[in-house]
């Protein structure tokens, strides 16, 4: 199993859509990428902790590659936006891909430019190493399953019917 930290917007989104995806084992959501260990959701949301919104997808490379994985994520988010996806705005939400696996780094940014191609230096999301993965408290954890009619930027629709499980 391989693992990949994902921030794309309100985290809530972000994991429901990649729950669905087969090949993909589990989620969580969570803070990555700031200043201090295991922030609140209050202090990422009043900016004294200055974390991003994220969710960790635990992925079977057998059935879903990390190109597969970074194709989705780019579906679903506005890589060209700076602290903002769609309605939310701020630090917290900021994209940006963050790696467990040093080796996955070239790969990632091999497909970034081509996925992109002239357009990879307007790029947005950020690409670092996960340093410092929290994750986020009990009631933010499948959030959407527990709450369908909750609000979510990421249109759930966008994966094929055959890419879902």
């Amino acid at each position: 199993m391989k693992k990949i930290v994902l921030a794309g917007g309100c985290f809530w989104g972000v994991e429901a859509y990649f729950a669905q995806l087969k090949g993909v084992i589990d989620t969580s959501v969570g803070y990555v990428d700031g200043n201090k260990k295991n922030p609140t959701y209050e202090e990422v949301c009043h900016g004294t902790a200055t974390h991003a919104e994220a969710c960790m997808v635990t992925y079977d490379p057998n059935l879903i590659h990390l190109d597969q994985v970074l194709d989705q994520f780019f579906r679903i988010i506005n890589p060209f936006s700076l602290n903002r996806q769609g309605h939310d705005v701020g630090r917290q939400y900021r994209s940006g891909i963050y790696f467990l696996d040093q080796e996955d780094e070239e790969k990632i940014h091999e497909f970034m430019r081509d996925y992109f191609k002239n357009d990879y230096n307007k790029v947005q999301t950020k690409v670092k190493p996960c340093l410092d993965y929290d994750e986020a408290e009990a009631y933010h954890q499948d959030y959407l399953v527990k709450n369908p009619n909750g609000y979510c930027h990421v249109n759930l629709g966008l994966a094929k019917k055959e890419e879902k499980k």
